[in-house]
């Protein structure tokens, strides 16, 4: 029992990460209809500018609680503002040119874009990975038993804990500013008829790229939290990421927010559970597998809406 309570708090922290992710991929396609195959790369991104902005304000190391708070703080403007003019960027360089073009020419282009911030990263930072001392240490003991390998003690760690908080948080935010803002009615009016939304007023261009930034600063948040919690980065951990990111995006159902966030859940639960019980070498497959599986009976997802052609 205390294993499982274990692996399943390690599953909900994983999977909030993911969702954190996964909600860039489902705001980007629910009003263009275009996959953002870059945004893991941009979540790559914000970690390493998280990582360079924590070294540079020295954090680690710090023993005072409000300087390791306020610095942190300071780390996460940082590495949304900077991941926001990436996310701008790269709508506004190379989506928004191809935008009236074949649908293919925009997904060629979101690949072509995910090798070069590769790249970038790759040659500016190096290709080893990047090591982090533990800003935030400690937890709280849950419980304690015994097993046939020794004593096993279920622990939440402080860590594990603003994740869990900080994704709630941002899933009702987001939620609210999507159901209830004049950005969001924006938004929507965007994703049910784009023409329609600008004759009738709703500066299209400026409503897309503001999802795009919306979704950086989301990834940025993600990944400063990766930073901290796994405190070990590399230029690949966009690509893995933003595989299984897109893929709680569609097993939740791509364009639906509650979606993304439930497939993330998902997606960290079942590679940790097949990870603590099975082998960890076919923890993707698995995921991978219940993917194949719920789109063979549900197409649009767990909570997705089928999408109706307009004529």
């Amino acid at each position: 029992m205390e294993y499982f309570v274990q692996q399943l708090i390690n599953g909900i922290t994983l999977g909030s990460i993911y969702g954190l992710i996964a909600i860039g991929y489902t705001m980007v396609y629910g009003i263009i209809g275009m996959i953002n195959f870059a945004h893991g790369d941009i979540f790559m991104i914000s970690a390493f500018i998280a990582l360079i902005t924590i070294l540079a304000i020295g954090v680690t190391g710090a023993s005072s609680i409000a300087f390791i708070l306020l610095a942190l703080l300071i780390v996460l403007v940082i590495a949304m503002t900077f991941t926001a003019a990436w996310g701008w960027t790269v709508e506004r360089l190379a989506y928004r040119p191809l935008r009236g073009s074949f649908r293919l020419a925009p997904l060629i282009t979101a690949i072509g874009m995910s090798i070069v911030l590769q790249n970038f990263v790759q040659i500016s930072q190096g290709a080893r990975v990047k090591p982090l001392q533990p800003v935030i240490s400690g937890g709280v003991t849950l419980m304690r038993g015994q097993t046939e390998n020794g004593p096993i003690v279920v622990q939440l760690s402080y860590m594990q804990m603003i994740i869990i908080i900080t994704t709630i948080v941002l899933m009702v935010a987001f939620s609210l500013l999507i159901a209830r803002t004049p950005l969001g009615r924006a938004q929507r009016a965007c994703e049910q008829d784009a023409k329609m939304a600008s004759l009738l007023g709703v500066n299209v261009d400026r409503t897309i790229s503001l999802t795009f930034v919306m979704g950086a600063a989301l990834a940025a948040v993600a990944g400063l939290l990766f930073v901290l919690f796994y405190g070990v980065i590399d230029f690949y951990i966009g690509f893995v990421a933003g595989i299984k990111a897109f893929t709680a995006a569609v097993l939740g159902g791509i364009g639906s927010l509650p979606g993304a966030m439930l497939g993330g859940l998902l997606i960290g639960l079942i590679e940790t559970f097949w990870s603590g019980y099975f082998t960890v070498e076919y923890k993707d497959v698995a995921a991978f597998s219940v993917l194949v599986i719920v789109l063979i009976f549900l197409p649009s997802g767990l909570l997705g809406r089928p999408e109706v052609e307009k004529v």
